[in-house]
């Protein structure tokens, strides 16, 4: 109900697009795939069990003790030519739209937290992780199992290894490795 499907889009079988999604032309969902509360641009590519959409993780402890869920009302904004791999999650925003920039690719398995800003032209390998409010610049390149924690904000142009932990912000280009993540030729020196 009130989701816009573009021409020439492709929704596999099990696949849910839900109330006000919108599809642009031309994207492609594999099996299974669960779109709510977001935009895809056109040319896009979401691979089977994906979830773009769902509720981030938020929640406080009240003065009384009681656990509470932090509202997550927003949404994810995808652009154009984004490729999403197989079970990767992508959520919703809290205080800030999600946002996915034309043309990057996310590898399978992969947890992009609530009001996460990842710039075009990103590459985001394996089991990579993005903490809620985290920003990745334009050609950001997150090698497998590497993690960014949150509110923490990587420039562009920025390769950061495997296994690599961001800890800190990262404002100048290069390439980043280790916990905590440090410019590469200082890593491979200690």
């Amino acid at each position: 109900a009130g989701a816009r499907v573009g021409p020439g889009c492709v929704v596999g079988p099990g696949s849910v697009v839900g109330e006000g999604v919108a599809l642009g032309r031309d994207s492609v969902l594999h099996h299974n795939v669960s779109l709510q509360n977001c935009e895809l641009g056109e040319g896009c590519l979401v691979h089977s069990g994906a979830v773009v959409g769902a509720d981030g993780f938020g929640f406080t402890v009240e003065s009384d003790g009681e656990v509470r869920k932090k509202p997550q009302e927003l949404r994810v904004l995808i652009g154009d030519g984004v490729e999403i791999g197989a079970n990767s999650c992508i959520d919703r925003g809290s205080w800030r739209d999600t946002r996915v920039g034309d043309h990057t690719k996310i590898d399978n398995l992969v947890q992009i937290g609530h009001n996460a800003v990842i710039g075009r032209c990103c590459f985001l390998c394996g089991h990579t992780a993005l903490g809620g409010s985290s920003t990745l610049g334009d050609y950001v390149v997150m090698g497998g199992k590497s993690a960014v924690a949150d509110h923490v904000s990587v420039a562009g142009q920025v390769r950061i290894a495997a296994k690599s932990g961001v800890t800190k912000d990262i404002t100048k280009p290069g390439d980043y490795a280790g916990f905590p993540a440090q410019p590469a030729h200082a890593w491979r020196r200690s």
